[in-house]
């Protein structure tokens, strides 16, 4: 008997709960911190040109070999408009075998490619996997256009473990300010 009043007051109790589920396509709840989206390439609207060098830094590190990079040199760095002397000429992501490992954003050495973190990021379906091939101007297009809300995180080690590097200049002011 006991179980039966145990069992008819879970499910009063469940019937009584708010939904936790949400109508997907036009509702969509907030992506989690630890959410990785695709990576893309971020553009650099002081110089009007790509961050990414294609120095290929990031197709070596892939696990996957999903990435394919090749550099020419900078025409606006011979004219003087630019720092940089080499530009990405091709850059192919095959988003299918990407596994979203997050390797390609740690090494590089520009700030060039991030994770993306909107819904546009993760939403990928299609029907034909060369769809999925990627090039140059699709993997600008979202930094170009403005959609990034905030592609910069701080890495996933110092948002959950709570280290942080330690800073020489504020380790000293604080040695200085509890002296005096």
């Amino acid at each position: 008997m006991l179980g039966i009043l145990k069992a008819a007051a879970t499910t009063v109790r469940a019937a009584f709960r708010k939904p936790v589920t949400v109508q997907y396509p036009s509702e969509k709840k907030e992506l989690p911190h630890r959410s990785r989206g695709f990576p893309i390439l971020l553009w650099d609207f002081d110089k009007d040109e790509s961050f990414c060098t294609g120095c290929q830094v990031c197709a070596r590190y892939c696990p996957v070999d999903c990435m394919t990079v090749t550099m020419k040199d900078n025409p606006k760095y011979a004219e003087g408009k630019s720092t940089r002397k080499k530009i990405v000429d091709e850059f192919y992501i095959d988003y299918a075998r990407c596994m979203r490992c997050d390797i390609c954003v740690e090494v590089c050495n520009f700030d060039a490619i991030v994770m993306n973190n909107t819904w546009e990021g993760v939403e990928l379906s299609r029907y034909d996997r060369q769809d999925l091939v990627m090039d140059l101007p699709a993997l600008e297009r979202q930094s170009q256009s403005g959609e990034l809300k905030d592609p910069f995180r701080e890495p996933m080690g110092v948002a959950h473990s709570g280290w942080t590097p330690k800073n020489e200049k504020e380790e000293a002011e604080k040695k200085e300010g509890g002296e005096g």
